[in-house]
Parts: C-alpha cells; sequence; structure tokens
C-alpha cells in the first residue's frame, strides 16, 4: 500500500541567517523530517529570504565597490541559495536517516517555476532584496540598471522586485520520479527561480516566489494528500496578541476567508500562509493543509496540535 504523500513548506525558523546557524538548525529540522518519512512519502519546500539576501549583498558590495566579482543577476542568486539550502537540508538528512538505519534516498532539484510575464506584480514591485543605499547611490544604479528603489523605514532605500503567481513548476516531472522510488526530495527552494516562457525557451527574471504559494502549486499538481506549512506557532490564532486570543485546531475554507476579511491574519507572515493553504484546498476534492510549528509537526499530523485547514 502506498503511502500518503505531503508538501512541507519549511518556514525561516527551520533555517538560519548565516551558514554556521543554518547547519545548526537543520540538525532538528532533518529529525522533523525524518520523523514525517517514516509514514509518509515527502517533498520538501523551503523559504530563503536571509540567504538570498545575503549573496545578493555580497555580490553587489564586490561587483560596485571596486572588486574584481561580476555583477551577478537575481535569479542567479537565487539558484545559488537553492543550492547551499539544499546542501545543508540534504547532509543534515542523510545523516539521521543513517542514524535510525532507514535505507532511503535524498534529492534536492534547483528547481525553475514559470511565472506569467505579464502578472500585475511586474507593475508593482513589494519585495525588498538587498543592502541599503543612500538616494544618491540609489538613483545613479537606477538609471544605470533600470532597477527600482523604495525608501524603506528611514533607514535608507533599498531595491524591490515583483512577487509574482507561480504558474507551473518546471521539474515537476523529476520530483515525480524521485518520490515514486520513494526518496525525500526537497525542491522550489525559496519559492523556485522565476523564470518566463520565451521563444527561445525559459528565461529568467528579478522576482521573488512566494515560497508558501509555491509549495501550494507544488502540492496541487504534484497530487499530494496534504499541505504542511511548518512555521513558528503551533497553531494559527485570531486576535493575535490581544486579551481574547483565540487559537484554532481547524477552520473551514468560509472561516478562513472570514478572518481574513476581518484582518486577523498579518501580511508578510500569518496570511500568506493561510493564502496558500487556501488555494490548495480549494482545488483538491478531499485535501486538507495544516499550518503548525516545526517541533510539534508529527503531534500535529496525528491531531494533537496545530491547525487544519478543510472545505
Amino acid at each position: 500500500m502506498s503511502k500518503k504523500r505531503l508538501v512541507i513548506a519549511l518556514g525561516g525558523n527551520a533555517l538560519g541567517n548565516t551558514p554556521e546557524e543554518q547547519l545548526e538548525l537543520v540538525k532538528e529540522t532533518a529529525k522533523t523530517i525524518v520523523d514525517l518519512a517514516e509514514d509518509y512519502d515527502v517533498i520538501i519546500g523551503h523559504g530563503n529570504g536571509p540567504q538570498v539576501g545575503m549573496i545578493n549583498n555580497a555580490m553587489e558590495f564586490s561587483s560596485v565597490n571596486g572588486g574584481k566579482t561580476p555583477y551577478m543577476p537575481f535569479p542567479e542568486c537565487g539558484a545559488m541559495s537553492q543550492g547551499y539550502i539544499g546542501y545543508h537540508l540534504t547532509q543534515s538528512i542523510q545523516k539521521e536517516l543513517k542514524n535510525r538505519k532507514i535505507d532511503k534516498e535524498v534529492a534536492c532539484i534547483v528547481t525553475q517555476v514559470v511565472v506569467d510575464k505579464n502578472d500585475p506584480a511586474f507593475l508593482k514591485p513589494t519585495k525588498p532584496i538587498g543592502s541599503f543605499m543612500s538616494k544618491e547611490d540609489a538613483e545613479a544604479i537606477a538609471k544605470e540598471k533600470g532597477f527600482v528603489f523604495v525608501e524603506d523605514a528611514g533607514r535608507g532605500y533599498r531595491r524591490v522586485v515583483p512577487s509574482p503567481i507561480p504558474v507551473r513548476i518546471v521539474e515537476l516531472n523529476v520530483v515525480e520520479q524521485l518520490v515514486k522510488l520513494g526518496d525525500i526530495v526537497i525542491t522550489v527552494g525559496g519559492g523556485g527561480i522565476p523564470v518566463v516562457e520565451t521563444e527561445c525557451g525559459l528565461e529568467g527574471v528579478a522576482a521573488v516566489i512566494d515560497k508558501d504559494r509555491s509549495s501550494a502549486k507544488l502540492a496541487l499538481d504534484a497530487k499530494a494528500d496534504m499541505l504542511v506549512i511548518l512555521t513558528a506557532v503551533d497553531r494559527v490564532a485570531i486576535n493575535y496578541n490581544k486579551p481574547n486570543q483565540e487559537s484554532l485546531a481547524e477552520m473551514t475554507v468560509e472561516d478562513a476567508e472570514r478572518y481574513i476579511k476581518e484582518g486577523h491574519f498579518a501580511p508578510g507572515s500569518m496570511l500568506p500562509k493561510v493564502e496558500a493553504c487556501l488555494d490548495f484546498v480549494r482545488k483538491t476534492e478531499n485535501g486538507m493543509a495544516l499550518i503548525t510549528s516545526l517541533a510539534r509537526a508529527k503531534e500535529a499530523l496525528k491531531g494533537e496540535t496545530g491547525t487544519i485547514i478543510k472545505k
């Protein structure tokens, strides 16, 4: 009998802001993933915000400040972050599998995700990347390279890029083949490398795809039984940080839509997670989504904690 299939979206708390910090954190992340892989077929997506920012900053600094490093386009920075996060996750999961004497392979796929070049997000870039700079420097670079900069909370100017909706996961068939072999697969890192379709093939674009939305798309296209978003809290709450805060064991689609309208979920925090879950659940017949903490994922799948989103 085949196992049920999970797509797991790892939040930033599962990784780290530096390579050293990440290497330590992923040891615990690997334990949770292997816990789940004992009972389910597991596909993993993850964020890359701090990591791609670090790479982009380093490349930007080296190319601008008299260094000999060539300018590195943003899609290539995303690919770099996928590679090194995937390496850390793969290595830690391999060690945990070996410790438990589990015969299972781990594969990291540098993944491209097609976006629509006519997506409205391209008309209004909103996602900050790279380092802070003065207004004069920002204007000079904007003139030279055509980048868009915005003033960020009085700390200086930062480049912003679009955050389009994922349309198609290019390496989906490869993911499918590996999962059927029983492998643990790491894919759509950082939401995937955004690419657009052209007459000459796929072409990378400077953008950031939300990793929860890409994980939801992956779960849908890979026919997962459940989308699991792992974050810093055990359960989703309404009236968050207020005296009448209430943690939710489950939400229907209708409940979640009402809570969104009432403004219970913060943009850039819980809102995109709930929206990604809704996107998956709405488009599947019996699919469910789960939001919970990394530390309690196994308990949540037994119904002991976490927030289930269902039709």
